[in-house]
């Protein structure tokens, strides 16, 4: 198996772990279509390797208008779509006391609601084809719970049972599903954090545990560089002083 030439899309792709996926993908010469708000940061990735085959659009998973306009550009470019990688997600740690209803939307509408517009945008593409590979960032905290992350673990948990379901359902179309449940990891997520303590609590635990991206990224190539009989379906990956 090889990466080369298999068309990938990835969201989040800013920073942190879409960015180091981002950069191993197209090392191993995959055509990359990222996408995220910051289409600045995006750029300076695509300028950084200039020999990769790397397309930026301007994108916010939670407008099914902007991910759809992804797979269209896909399409149009390349004819087809191997991989969707559906990797935008922020993380707002609160007690549920304190009642961050406003927060607690934004946690669903990023890591739930954008997953399935990634999903709901590429699958007809993917079942006409008969073969593609979809795969979500989950987390550990999508597997176990823990105080003031309750929402989080929730919408987490929600990403799980949907990658299972469209496994179930689409296995007979030959579409793959990964998730890939990273523990803490050195990234930018801790910026989703409003909370001044919670948000102070997170910086320390990647400074002194957290996993660099760039081995979730070895992950998410291996998931993708698989037979065609074979489907990865979940990874958890922690840091070895992570108890949780």
């Amino acid at each position: 198996m090889t990466l080369k030439d298999k068309i990938v899309i990835i969201t989040g792709a800013s920073s942190g772990i879409g960015k180091a996926t981002t950069e191993l993908l197209a090392k191993q010469g995959a055509k990359l279509v990222i996408a995220a708000r910051r289409k600045e940061r995006l750029d300076e990735i695509k300028d950084s390797m200039p020999e990769a085959c790397i397309s930026t659009i301007r994108a916010d998973v939670t407008n099914f208008e902007d991910v759809q306009a992804i797979i269209d550009y896909t399409l149009d470019k390349f004819g087809h779509i191997d991989v969707m990688y559906n990797n935008a997600g922020i993380m707002p740690v609160n007690s549920l006391i304190k009642g961050q209803r406003q927060e607690w939307q934004k946690i669903l509408d990023v890591n739930v609601m954008g997953v399935l517009n990634g999903i709901a945008a590429v699958l007809p593409v993917m079942v006409k084809q008969k073969h593609g590979h979809i795969i979500a960032t989950d987390s550990v905290a999508g597997h176990v719970v823990v105080p003031n992350l309750a929402v989080y673990n929730g919408s987490k948990f929600a990403v799980r049972a949907i990658m299972e379901g469209l496994r179930q359902e689409q296995r007979v179309n030959g579409i793959k599903t990964s998730i890939v449940s990273p523990g803490a990891v050195h990234t930018e997520l801790f910026n989703s954090i409003n909370d001044p303590k919670n948000r102070e609590a997170e910086i320390e635990t990647e400074k002194s545990i957290g996993l660099d991206p760039k081995q979730i990224a070895k992950a998410v190539a291996y998931a993708i560089d698989t037979p065609d009989d074979t489907d990865v379906n979940e990874i958890i990956i922690r840091p070895m002083g992570q108890a949780v």
